[in-house]
């Protein structure tokens, strides 16, 4: 039997119960840890093609090719067609 002692800890998983209609602490519980093994699982099928993207990155910054940190809230809101946000105006 797992005991929880922390209220936080216990108030997150019963936002969690109710967010995914679990059955129960157990059902939740269970759920989550499908979730991570599955995410831990992606990374380590994928983390050849990730690190080979960190690193194209970074010779690209060696390089000089990337983009000035005063550009980039702007460059990142035309790739993504955002308007800017109130607090960064």
């Amino acid at each position: 039997m797992i005991e929880i002692r922390d209220a936080v800890l216990e108030e997150r998983i019963a936002r969690q119960i109710g967010r995914t209609g679990a059955a129960s602490v157990h059902e939740a519980l269970s759920r989550i840890i499908d979730t991570q093994e599955e995410q831990d699982r992606w990374l380590a099928e994928q983390r050849h093609w990730v690190e080979e993207k960190i690193h194209r990155g970074i010779e690209q910054l060696d390089r000089g090719e990337g983009i000035p940190e005063d550009e980039l809230d702007a460059y990142l809101r035309r790739l993504t067609g955002q308007s800017p946000s109130p607090s960064r105006l």
